[in-house]
């Protein structure tokens, strides 16, 4: 009876992956808060901020990094809508065979989907640069647009759509009255889904633009990489705003989420 109760309690099989959050999630985080508020030395300091905020070159940086990464968060909502929105059709085999290809890219890493987009742009003797990069970002993170706002799409009651026409609307208003309001949780799990890790990623404009387009991620990544352990404290402060960034994100898209829900 013991052992039946154990299993039955789901508190108990929750407690494994509570320790793997704790260590692998709020440690690191908790060793950020630290290195981005102390010094080389261990003593507590906000110079790590204050230098951020004094070097234009990384504040300037900071902005053109958000622009980008909100330019192809546009650009995927432009294109996966449209592409979601077929999808969620379901006529003939149409869903089916544009899953397969938005996922068949997704079987491969993304630095070799990268890599072979560099030699794509050779091959067609395109200059690499923000257009590239632009192009890149969105090839990696179209999927990420488009699967939320298909399963939203899906899940939207057809009943809905047919009283509304029964009413008179056509199929315009149908859309903009019926369809886009209840898919805008999907628009903004998408949007979330996709700024996220466009404002962050480094390893996709280094490749697209030959390092002659320097991203947030990229200071961070020196920071840690090429500075050497007396960068360290900046690199955390850097992924401190990045991080506070991406949680204001997260937690604006949640909100508006849930007021559309009621």
């Amino acid at each position: 009876m013991k052992s039946n109760s154990i299993i039955q309690n789901r508190r108990t099989w929750a407690w494994p992956y509570v320790g793997l959050m704790v260590f692998l999630v709020v440690l690191p985080l908790i060793l950020i808060g630290i290195y981005a508020f102390t010094n080389q030395q261990g003593d507590f300091t906000i110079q790590n901020f204050v230098q951020f905020f004094h070097r234009s070159e990384a504040v300037n940086t900071f902005i053109y990094s958000i622009a980008i990464a909100l330019i192809t968060t546009l650009i995927c909502l432009l294109v996966g809508y449209p592409a979601a929105y077929i999808m969620a059709l379901n006529s003939f085999r149409t869903p089916a065979v544009m899953a397969m290809l938005f996922i068949l890219p997704m079987w491969i890493n993304f630095l070799l989907r990268t890599i072979a987009t560099v030699e794509l742009f050779h091959m067609f003797n395109l200059p690499l640069g923000e257009g590239a990069l632009l192009y890149g970002m969105v090839y990696d993170f179209l999927p990420f647009m488009i699967y939320p706002i298909y399963n939203t799409l899906q899940k939207i009651d057809i009943s809905l759509m047919e009283a509304a026409m029964d009413l008179g609307a056509n199929r315009r208003k149908v859309f903009t009255k019926v369809i886009l309001p209840l898919s805008l949780p999907g628009i903004y799990s998408g949007i979330v889904m996709v700024f996220m890790p466009t404002v962050s990623t480094f390893a996709i404009s280094e490749l697209l633009t030959q390092n002659k387009i320097t991203l947030f991620g990229s200071l961070i990544q020196r920071s840690f990489g090429e500075g050497g352990i007396a960068m360290w404290n900046y690199g955390a402060a850097l992924s401190l705003i990045m991080l506070i960034i991406i949680g204001l994100t997260s937690f604006f898209g949640n909100h508006d989420t849930e007021d559309i829900n009621r």
